[in-house]
């Protein structure tokens, strides 16, 4: 039985990863996360459960923890998801960015390095490293054009940048030392698990509330958004199909403005929950949640556009999303409005109340 170790896997992204995988596949999985407000205990209910499943408590930017995992559990993949992602913490706290996902990384690599240094060549042949990160590397995009695998890096945040750093880390590991890597490069993910900060699932709560949802500037950006199932069932084809040594960009081709994307939202909760029925909208005196928008002051450094040329893994591994927007979101949303419980949850331990972050940046020391 192939033994996976998947960082970051109480995330969002990574929890729903870790039940793909028990779903579809025999692999015993090792998660090993940090436990930050992101990373949580109550993102994987019955996966603990599964005999299939050990969890690990620890900080990947920690070389002895680390190294006890491959130790004790001798994997025959690592999955990288273990990452800060939101954009307003990283310009508000910097430091927390370049420990988690460029050390992290590095630790991460060398361990790597070092495990497969000592076992078999058909171990080494079989061992795979996939490091996940993002489209936000690449930079912004004008109107027209998208990302390849080929665009150079121009990340424009602090997180986009300690994510390009252990993008070439990877690549520099493949390159010196041989070891089998794979990157991939995601645009905006949706779905189940994410905590509130993000847009989506702040939009929806926020509506539930009757609370404004702040559009950062005229609301004119663009992104592409993916399902988090579509991305992980991408992962799981760059895991079986890949070349060691490539990188595949993975895009949901559903390009929208934040403004789009909210509206889209409001009548996705509207058609599960209407506002004439809300007591908080009546409270509120607002007859339609599209009522609710409040434009604030644009994010310092703010990519314009992000669009996602996924036609490598498309052509090579044969994946394509499975997903339809409007399905995925309406489900998004049921998901939001039916676990409450897990929200209050996430938020409490966190001690998030959905401010606006990213605005301390003139103070900051982190």
């Amino acid at each position: 039985m192939q033994t996976w170790l998947i960082t970051g896997g109480a995330g969002f992204i990574g929890c729903n990863f870790v039940r793909l995988v028990l779903n579809e596949t025999a692999a015993h999985v090792v998660i090993f996360d940090k436990l930050t407000y992101a990373g949580s205990l109550d993102n994987l209910g019955e996966v603990l459960a599964d005999d299939r499943v050990t969890f690990i408590a620890g900080d990947i930017a920690d070389p002895a923890a680390v190294e006890a995992s491959f130790r004790g559990h001798r994997p025959s993949a690592v999955v990288n998801f273990a990452a800060e992602s939101h954009v307003d913490r990283s310009i508000d706290g910097p430091r927390n960015f370049v420990m988690t996902n460029t050390v992290g990384a590095f630790e991460l690599l060398d361990a790597s390095r070092r495990f497969i240094a000592s076992g078999s060549d058909a171990d080494k042949r079989a061992f795979r490293f996939l490091h996940v990160s993002t489209d936000e590397v690449y930079g912004a995009l004008g109107a027209s054009g998208s990302f390849s695998e080929t665009t150079p890096y121009a990340p424009n945040s602090p997180y986009a940048a300690t994510k390009a750093g252990a993008d070439q880390l990877v690549r520099a590991y493949h390159a010196t030392y041989g070891l089998p890597t794979l990157i991939t490069n995601c645009s905006n993910n949706y779905g189940p698990f994410q905590f509130p900060e993000k847009l989506m699932p702040l939009t929806i709560l926020n509506m539930v509330e009757a609370k404004p949802i702040p559009i950062y500037g005229d609301g004119l950006y663009i992104r592409d958004w993916l399902h988090v199932e579509d991305h992980g069932r991408a992962i799981l084809a760059a895991l079986s199909g890949g070349r060691p040594g490539e990188k595949y960009n993975i895009g949901g081709d559903n390009e929208l403005t934040n403004l789009a994307l909210v509206e889209r939202i409001a009548d996705a909760v509207e058609s599960l929950l209407p506002a004439a029925g809300n007591d908080a909208m009546r409270r509120a005196g607002k007859k339609s949640y599209h009522e609710l928008n409040v434009h604030v002051p644009d994010r310092l450094g703010h990519d314009r556009r992000y669009a996602v040329d996924a036609r490598k893994i498309k052509t090579e591994l044969g994946w394509s999303p499975r997903t339809e927007f409007t399905n995925g979101l309406r489900e998004t949303v049921r998901w939001y409005l039916e676990n409450r419980p897990w929200v209050e949850a996430v938020q409490t331990k966190a001690q998030y109340e959905r401010e606006r972050l990213g605005l301390d940046a003139g103070k900051s020391r982190a």
